[in-house]
Parts: C-alpha cells; structure tokens; sequence
C-alpha cells in the first residue's frame, strides 16, 4: 500500500496528552479491574432535564434541519449578551462582541492561527491546559512559558518574564478559575494584566471554563468586568462545566470586536454553524433557572471537603481547592509526578494525571478531578494513601 506523507506542521503537535491518559486507564479497566478514575475532566452528571426538554422541542422544528446562519443564531448571542449583563454587569453587542463557538477548545486553537505567524511569541501558563500549545503549533509560533508556582498563588509573575520576548509577543492565554491547580484569581489580577497587555501591545486571552464553579462563598469575576479589558482581549466560556453539556460541543468568546471579527472570518471558511436545536438549548440553559448551577458548585465543594479533608486526616497534607473541579495534589518527594501516577495506577487502581502532562513546572504534583460520587473519592483518598505513605520522608 502507497504510503502518504503527511504535512510536516501535523508532526509539531504536541502529544495528545489525554488520549495516552485514557489508553492507559482503559487497558486496566479492560482487565475487569475496579478502577476509580480521576484523572479526566469529564463531568459525571448528566445535563439538566430543562435543556435536555429544550432541545427535544426544538429539534422537530424544521427552521433548524436547514443550515444555521455562518456566525451563530441572533437569538443565542443575545442570550450570551443577556447572561454576562446578569453575571457580571459586562454589557456586550451581540453582533460585534460575541462569537459562537463548537466548543471552548476549538476556539482557543483558533486564536493561535487567527493572530500568530511563524517566529510570532505566545505566553502560556505553566502548567496549564495543554491544548493551548496545540494551536501555537499549527501556527509554527513559538511559546513563552509563565511559570505557575505556590509561592505565588499560581499566579503568573509578569516582572519575571524575559522582556526580550515581548516584541515578539502577540497573544497571553490567562486561566481562572485555574486548570490544573484549581487556583484563583482577583480582579487586582486582572487589572494587572490588562496594563501589562497594553504596555506591550498583544491579545488577552481568558479561559473561563470553570466559571460557574468557585468554592467557600467565592463567585469568580469576569476578566471583562475589569476596565479597558475589552480594549486588550477576549474570554472564552463554555457551557461543558457549568451546565454538565461536555458532549454538546458549544461554547462562546465574548470581547474585543476585532478578535472576534478575526474568529468569525475563520469560522466562515470551516464551519456553518451548529445545529440550531443546540443553539436553543444553549440559549435556554443561559436564561433558564440558575438552580442547576449553584447545586452544581454546592455539590462540587462537598466532595472537595470530603475528598480532600479525608487526605488532610490521614497525614497527606494537601492545600484546599478554590476553583474549578479539580485538586493538585503534592507528590511524595522521592518519587516524579508520573511514578507516582503510576504507582497509583498500577497498585492502588486510581486513575491521576501527572503533573508534567501540563507543563515543566507541574512536576511533583498530580491532578485528580472530583468527578465521582463522595464515597468513591473518600474510598480513593483512603486507597491513595497506601501509596502515600510508603514514600513520604
């Protein structure tokens, strides 16, 4: 058989980090081993039966078996515009200020090839998601790394950055509440970073994921409630985490105009749009009662306190969660993130990302989702332990 010889920018990418990590879990559960798994960040419960009835209703309605409009239903970006008014006192213009989007991921690739050209810099946090880098790749751009450290409330240190860098710097990918370290940010924060973007010249890029989910009375602020934010960027939300709608594959950017106009000219050429029924479901999920979401997060900082409290008690000591449903768990000084990832694995069955599957600086920490039910993460802290102790000084 003739062999094809791929394009070179596809031998760039990145590993895929998170496919590796589910092959190596399925080969385990394949075995009929009792695997608790924690180490993905696909949310476990299913989306709330008014959206799902939302979408029922309006996928017989025959307006939406045609192709949707190129750039996105009026009525979904309004919903959009409407839900950052009521959230964050943000005021948007639908039509110029908010982009549709097949999830939130394919628009933080898209930015990369929408702004970067090849020896272009983009600064990303490190750790961080990895498919930031993916998109800086397809672009052949390089990338700055901003280390993440505890010392400094996994915040990026902007006066550490090598100032040689910044002429060349065209996009800065920001992430709050914070994958994988579940850290927070303040609006001081912000305001921080939008001198910093205007001194300099480039594109803010916020990550607002897990926006819907902050703990202890905490309600993560908008990067574009700050001023002169939408002068500088733009924030990605998707309605995976917040509204349980993974499998959906819709999200929105919302900002600065010419960003978006730069996304919508991109989408122009791959995409029409999606499915007009999941744009209402999307729609309604915004504008619907919010019950959903605050039992969301409730639920989320439960198995936090009980997860984590239950590591504190039998000797881990572990620093607590503040955002997003994930927990960054110090490893045992003796061993790598990804020993220890395998130790897991291998002898106790509990499924764990490595640290340096997110960057050089997530080396000597996993991440573990609370992603399961409250007994199963009490029944593996209580496994992880075993581990644990065997390798701490």
């Amino acid at each position: 058989m003739k062999r094809f010889v791929q394009a070179e920018v596809l031998d760039q990418l990145p590993e895929q980090f998170f496919a590796n990590l589910a092959n190596k879990v399925h080969h385990y559960v394949s075995q009929g081993l009792d695997i608790i798994n924690l180490g993905q960040g696909n949310p476990d419960l299913p989306t709330p039966p008014h959206i799902i009835r939302k979408l029922q209703e309006t996928a017989q309605n025959p307006t939406f078996h045609k192709y949707p409009p190129f750039r996105g239903f009026p009525f979904l970006k309004e919903a959009v515009a409407t839900f950052y008014e009521r959230e964050y006192g943000v005021k948007l213009d639908p039509e110029r200020e908010v982009a549709v989007l097949f999830g939130g991921k394919a628009g933080l690739v898209q930015l990369a090839l929408c702004f970067l050209n090849p020896g272009d810099i983009a600064l990303v946090p490190d750790p961080g998601y990895p498919d930031y880098w993916s998109g800086i790749a397809l672009a052949r751009a390089e990338m700055y790394r901003m280390p993440l450290k505890a010392e400094n409330h996994f915040l990026p240190e902007y006066q550490a950055i090598d100032p040689a860098v910044l002429p060349r710097t065209k996009l800065m990918f920001l992430n709050y509440p914070n994958n994988p370290t579940a850290a927070i940010a303040s609006p001081e924060f912000y305001e921080e970073s939008v001198r910093f973007a205007e001194r300099h010249g480039f594109i803010v890029v916020h990550d607002f994921a897990y926006g819907g989910i902050a703990f202890d009375g905490h309600k993560a602020p908008s990067f574009l409630e700050t001023p002169g934010a939408k002068e500088v960027g733009v924030e990605i939300y998707t309605l995976s985490k917040t509204y349980n709608m993974a499998g959906w594959r819709i999200g929105f950017m919302v900002g600065n105009p010419q960003v978006i106009e730069a996304i919508h000219l991109y989408q122009d050429h791959v995409y029409c749009s999606i499915f007009g029924a999941i744009q209402a479901a999307a729609a309604e999920a915004l504008l619907g009662p919010q019950d959903c979401v605050r039992e969301l997060s409730a639920m989320y900082e439960r198995r936090r306190n009980r997860f984590l409290g239950r590591l504190r008690e039998l000797g881990w000591s572990v620093p607590f969660a503040k955002g997003s449903f994930f927990t960054w768990l110090p490893v045992p000084p003796s061993l790598t993130s990804e020993e220890f990832t395998d130790l897991l694995l291998e002898e106790v069955h509990v499924a764990v990302a490595p640290g340096n599957g997110f960057g050089q600086y997530g080396e000597g920490y996993v991440r573990a989702g609370l992603l399961t039910s409250e007994e199963r993460l009490i029944e593996a802290a209580e496994r992880m332990i075993q581990v644990v102790n065997r390798y701490m000084e």
